[in-house]
């Protein structure tokens, strides 16, 4: 596949190919086409031969060339299939880009942002002490306090009032720590009532370690037959004009986590994790 792209990223060798879908044709002809010299032509469509895309054969003096459609349509298919597979993950880059240019338009001195609130309702199919489990245990928090495309590195979690907090995060396939630290934020417990309701206060933190926000979350845990329905309230307070790009993907990103923690929730095993 390599071999085929590289034959067809040159502009003079994707003019012959073009020719050729419309008829085998001899070298010569090709080149008065193309308007192109007769040994760069034949130059060229060695390549192509080589990768695939073209066969010859000799007909008395001239050398007739035709397009061989199976590499073609090989290329085809692959580019259909990353273009199918790249939807989701794009419409969410791209619906984060249009929201990150308003957020930054909208961030024009401190305090920008305050008092902005985000409420998330998550019917989860465990019990409140399961749930809660999840909410405050650095093992099962690991597993879902993070968007799609990244993973907990470092995680702090001290599940009682003044408790600390420490919430690193990478990129999830930065397997080894080498790429830059995706985000970092430090916080602190509020209320620990188990089972019942959680609040902290939560800090991510810009290149220089200054603050950029401060989030305010309640989770409130309300048992449903033999599940739970938890609420969320996010409330920003401090926001700086630094932190348009992280209230940004408040919405995106952290839907993103509850619906982990929802799936995680939906399995038998975890659900019954000691």
């Amino acid at each position: 596949m390599e071999e085929i792209l590289a034959a067809l990223a040159d502009p003079a060798r994707w003019r012959l190919v073009t020719l050729l879908a419309e008829r085998p044709r001899p070298v010569g002809v090709l080149a008065q086409l193309a308007e192109a010299r007769q040994p760069q032509t034949t130059k060229h469509l060695q390549t192509l031969e080589r990768a695939g895309i073209v066969i010859s054969q000799r007909t008395g003096q001239r050398r007739i060339y035709a397009l061989r459609t199976e590499p073609l349509r090989a290329l085809a298919a692959a580019l259909v299939t990353l273009a199918d597979q790249g939807g989701a993950p794009r419409e969410t880059f791209d619906r984060y880009g249009l929201t990150m240019e308003a957020e930054r338009l909208a961030a024009e001195e401190s305090g920008w942002a305050d008092g902005r609130t985000f409420h998330f309702a998550r019917s989860l199919n465990a019990s409140p002490d399961v749930v809660w489990r999840h909410l405050t245990e650095t093992p099962l928090l690991a597993r879902w306090w993070a968007p799609d495309d990244l993973r907990i590195s470092k995680l702090t979690f001290q599940a009682h009032p003044g408790g600390r907090i420490v919430h690193e995060y990478r990129d999830r396939e930065d397997v080894d720590g080498t790429d830059q630290i995706a985000g970092l934020a430090e916080g602190t417990v509020d209320e620990a009532d188990p089972g019942r309701r959680l609040a902290y206060r939560l800090s991510p933190l810009l290149p220089d370690g200054s603050v950029a926000f401060t989030s305010h979350l309640t989770f409130t845990l309300h048992p449903s037959g033999a599940g739970t329905e938890l609420e969320v309230r996010y409330r920003i307070t401090d926001s700086t004009v630094d932190s348009a790009d992280f209230v940004a993907g408040i919405e995106i990103g952290f839907g993103q986590s509850l619906d982990k923690l929802t799936t995680q929730l939906a399995t038998s095993d975890t659900r019954s994790t000691p």
